[in-house]
Formats: C-alpha cells, sequence, structure tokens
C-alpha cells in the first residue's frame, strides 16, 4: 500500500503526502485554464503529465482509504475508483469521437480484460512464485472470481456478435437493457459475496492454505487522514474526468500517427488507468500476499464490464455515437484462451512459475495483435 511508517523517512513521507494532496488541487486549475479552448503542443504535453498525476493520485488516496478497511474491501474500493476512471475516460472520448469512436467501449473493457486476468495474474504469480516455488491463493474465492469474469465477458462482449436483431456487433435497446441489469445484478452478487458471506475465500492464505485475515502492512491510517483522502480522492477522478476530455483529440492523434490502429486508443486508456492498479498487485505478490493481487486484477475486470457496461448503456440515450461491443474473431480466440488457461491456474489453488509465463505471453500475444491486427 502507499501508507509506510517509519521514523527515518519522516520529512520524505510528509512530502511526499503534500505532493499527493497537491496534485489533484493543479490538475483542477488546469482544467479550468484549457476547457472548451485550442490548445499547442507543449500545453498537450503538461495537461498529459497532469492527467497522469491525477490518475496516479486518485489510486494513490484510493490505497488509503482501502487500507483503512481493510480487505477484502481494499481492493474492492480500487477496483471501483479505476472503473470510475475508466468509465469517465471512455465516455469523454465518445463525446468528442462520433462514429469512429463505436468500438471505444468494447476495445478499452476488453483490454482491461486482457490487462487484468493476463498480465496483472501473469506478473503476480510469477513474483509470487519467486520466494516460495508456489504462489498460494483461495481457490474458491478466485474461482468464483473468474467465473464472474467469464460470465460477464460472453455476456456484454462476445453475443452482441452473434445476435441477430441488428446488423453488426451491436445489442439492439432491449438486448442492450438486458445486458445492462444483469451485469449489475452479476457485480452486485460478486460484492456480497466478496464483502460479506464468505469474506474469507478472498484473504491472503499462509502455505497450509489457511486464511490469513491480519495485514501485514504498516499501521493503517487515522479516521482524520482517511476522511482526507477520500474527498481527494474525488477531486482526483473529476479531475481525470475533465482533463480526459481536453486531451482526447491529442491520444487519437497520437495513435494514428504512429501508425497504429484507432482500437488502439481502448488500449491505451486501459494501460493508463491500470498501471497503478498493476503495481499495488506486484507489490503484494512480492509479500507473498498473491490474494491481494488476484483479488486487485479480477475484481478490476469485474467492475470494468459491470459498471462500465451499464453507464454506457443509459448514456447511449444521449450520446449519438453507436455502441459497437462484439468482438472479432482474433478478439474471440485471445479471450477464449486467456479464460480456459485462467481456470487451469485457479483451480489447483496454487500455481508455479510457468503459470505466470504463460498468461504474461498471451498478454504480449494481446498487446502485439492490437498494434498489428
Amino acid at each position: 500500500m502507499s501508507v509506510v511508517a517509519g521514523s527515518g523517512g519522516g520529512s520524505s513521507t510528509h512530502l511526499a503526502q503534500r505532493l499527493w494532496v497537491a496534485t489533484p488541487v493543479v490538475a483542477l486549475v488546469a482544467l479550468v485554464a484549457t476547457w472548451g479552448r485550442d490548445i499547442g503542443v507543449v500545453v498537450v504535453v503538461v495537461v498529459a503529465v497532469l492527467l497522469a498525476g491525477a490518475v496516479l493520485a486518485a489510486v494513490h488516496h484510493a490505497e488509503v482509504v482501502a487500507h483503512r478497511v481493510g480487505e477484502p474491501f481494499g481492493s474492492l474500493v480500487l477496483a471501483v475508483s479505476v472503473t470510475v476512471i475508466e468509465v469517465s475516460l471512455i465516455v469523454a472520448l465518445m463525446l468528442s469521437g462520433g462514429d469512429k469512436a463505436a468500438t471505444l467501449a468494447r476495445d478499452t473493457v476488453f483490454a482491461a480484460v486482457m490487462i487484468t486476468v493476463g498480465g496483472i495474474v501473469g506478473l503476480s504469480l510469477l513474483l509470487g512464485a519467486r520466494r516460495d516455488t508456489f504462489a498460494r491463493f483461495n481457490a474458491e474465492g478466485s474461482g468464483g472470481a473468474l467465473a464472474t469474469v467469464a460470465a460477464l465477458a460472453v455476456l456484454c462482449l462476445v453475443l452482441p456478435s452473434v445476435t441477430l436483431g441488428e446488423p453488426g456487433p451491436e445489442f439492439t435497446p432491449g438486448q442492450l437493457a438486458f445486458a445492462a441489469v444483469a451485469s449489475l445484478a452479476l457485480y452486485a452478487a460478486f460484492v456480497v459475496t466478496q464483502t460479506v458471506q464468505h469474506r474469507d475465500f478472498f484473504l491472503p492464505v499462509d502455505r497450509q492454505g489457511r486464511p490469513l485475515d491480519e495485514d501485514e502492512h504498516a499501521e493503517p491510517p487515522g479516521n482524520r487522514q482517511a476522511a482526507l483522502s477520500l474527498v481527494m480522492l474525488l477531486l482526483s477522478l473529476v479531475a481525470v474526468v475533465g482533463l480526459a476530455k481536453v486531451e482526447s483529440p491529442a491520444i487519437e492523434e497520437g495513435v494514428v500517427a504512429a501508425g497504429l490502429p484507432v482500437s488502439f486508443v481502448g488500449v491505451v486508456i486501459a494501460l493508463l488507468v491500470l498501471l497503478p492498479e498493476s503495481l499495488a498487485a506486484a507489490n503484494a505478490a512480492r509479500r507473498g500476499r498473491v490474494q491481494v493481487s488476484l483479488n486487485l486484477a479480477f475484481g478490476s475486470a469485474i467492475a470494468s464490464i459491470g459498471l462500465t457496461i451499464p453507464t454506457l448503456a443509459v448514456a447511449s440515450i444521449w450520446i449519438p455515437t453507436p455502441l459497437h461491443l462484439g468482438l472479432g474473431p482474433t478478439q474471440v480466440v485471445l479471450l477464449a484462451i486467456t479464460l480456459f488457461v485462467a481456470v487451469l491456474t485457479v483451480v489447483p489453488g496454487r500455481a508455479t512459475r510457468l503459470h505466470g509465463v504463460v498468461h504474461l505471453t498471451l498478454f504480449a500475444a494481446f498487446l502485439f495483435l492490437s498494434m498489428s491486427p
């Protein structure tokens, strides 16, 4: 977590805390200064730096709040915060993108699934197996989370390509409404299972597979610090939404200038918002708490689909851009093999470095085929 206790680095810790508070404020000032204006290259770079800073600040403050409430609530806070950022970026780009942004939501959500189930899970298993030969986790909790990811992915990303109500990879309004309600229901069921009914399934486990209820991190922050972080988290999210809208033309132009497909914009968005989440998962895996890493990975994938699709279903009422959610054949194959491998990984409740390498290889294939379809 971002909250670290220690007497030797007291001054640097206070400086870092002030920086995390100042960053969202500076980002909001930049938002007011640039909103609705044509900006040059230098300002684009500055806004990009502040946007990245606002994203990092949002996740940092989410981590502080998460550390205060503990596992598995902490992973839930992080996942929802990241998803709010993701949805904000998608809506901002769709508002300015017109018909060419029709597949943006699909590309971003699919990228989030591949990054989490392929990249974050693979990296976590690789790091978790370094110190103990095996990366150990609770198969019941991780299996339930993975099943939810698979159901959401097929329902929202695969079925639109095979339904007959609309030409192309698009739901009819009725089908989209059903997918939105079903997504919310699955997400709610997962949250209740994770935090109420079977909370112990999502706690880190020892070498014998027994849940570890005690967190090995530093002392949790006090109520005042947690409340401040909650306020700064909200301000950071506002800054991300606004600066994403300001920066959206530059993101699209940069992807096209690099000779990459327009669909790669969705991958850029997902990589941006999930980078801090990836670092948090890697840090947890290094400490042998692979279950926390899997909570972050699968929780982010579930929130990415379960909250993004309903939000976009409502937003589609006033956004004129069509919503093409169905995956292409190559993407369906990648999704299928990634989910199949993930099932084989999760079922035993422990994994070796080989499992991590397999997941990372599939993630690399996704990145390569996204750049060169």
